[in-house]
């Protein structure tokens, strides 16, 4: 039997689909991380410029455009680099540290999901003394929806490092936990049991947080005249979409990864495979800015002041 020394890379295969048309899927990639990377930093530029823009929303959203570059960093360069090389091996290390850096943006997206829809409530149930809450805590909440989901998986990634590996291909274009785990050469039982109590601490936290201040939202909402219901559910809607996007990839991506899904084909399995990793953090910068005027018409003005800029120098 192969001990952990001997399984020093794994075979990625899913990109043996890719083969016919790899320019095409590079230039695909390349133009989707692009454009991540463009709007989310400019969604932290117009946060960071305009003064106007430095309250609790405002700083949260630049939380998840930040954990939205983290999220496609970790997945896009890699699969560019795949697709120039003709070699789809993953080192063990890199198999690892994309491990990681994959499952920790997930649960980091849905921890700020849930903290924001939490500045929703306090924002809208809590109107008058909502700076002077969310002042006193926000540091606190950044602080958690970095922290913890970096403590919760590492429980898991443990007993996924003790683990002893004999097979070496993953069937997908990125490495994930619960496939890793099915390589191993040992009994995975107790790795599987803990698997899915941790479920409990990536989801359940975040979920009880969402429900509870949507529940809470709902009913000042039923309770106001028709003018503040409508003014709060405007401000609810882009965070309701950013929700709903973000649950519709997990939900994509558990059908695929635990279900048989070898008779869709292969372009179809593939979207199911990374929508999670490439449309929220590529929608989640359009929503916000098509949403919420101030922030399009500071980020507006933003760019006319550097073309003007530009133009003058």
């Amino acid at each position: 039997m192969k001990n952990l020394s001997e399984v020093t890379s794994f075979q990625l295969s899913d990109y043996h689909g890719m083969e016919d048309l790899k320019p095409v899927y590079f230039c695909m990639f390349l133009i989707i991380y692009v454009i991540i990377v463009a709007e989310n930093v400019a969604l932290i530029a117009v946060v960071y410029c305009e003064k106007i823009l430095h309250e609790p929303m405002y700083l949260l959203l630049c939380n998840l455009a930040v954990n939205s570059l983290y999220g496609s960093s970790s997945f896009l360069p890699a699969v560019l680099s795949k697709l120039l090389s003709r070699s789809y091996e993953i080192s063990l290390s890199l198999c690892l540290t994309q491990i990681y850096a994959i499952h920790t943006f997930a649960i980091t997206e849905f921890t700020i999901l849930a903290v924001m829809s939490y500045d929703r409530y306090v924002a809208i149930c809590y109107p008058l003394p909502y700076h002077a809450i969310m002042s006193q805590r926000l540091v606190k909440l950044i602080v958690f929806m970095w922290l913890y989901p970096m403590l919760a998986f590492l429980i898991v990634f443990i007993f996924t490092l003790q683990l002893r590996f004999c097979e070496r291909t993953i069937e997908k274009v990125y490495c994930m936990n619960y496939l890793l785990v099915k390589l191993a050469c040992t009994d995975t039982f107790i790795v599987n049991i803990v698997g899915l109590l941790s479920v409990v601490l990536y989801a359940i936290p975040q979920l009880i947080m969402i429900f509870y201040s949507y529940a809470q939202i709902l009913r000042i909402c039923l309770s106001s005249f028709s003018k503040s219901r409508v003014k709060a559910l405007r401000t609810c809607t882009p965070h309701l979409l950013a929700v709903i996007n973000y649950s519709i990839g997990c939900f994509l991506e558990i059908a695929q990864s635990r279900f048989n899904v070898s008779h869709l084909p292969y372009d179809f399995k593939l979207f199911l495979s990374v929508y999670f990793l490439i449309f929220p953090p590529i929608l989640n910068p359009a929503i916000y800015g098509l949403s919420i005027q101030v922030i399009r018409v500071r980020l507006l003005r933003l760019f006319s002041r550097k073309s003007r800029q530009v133009q003058i120098m």
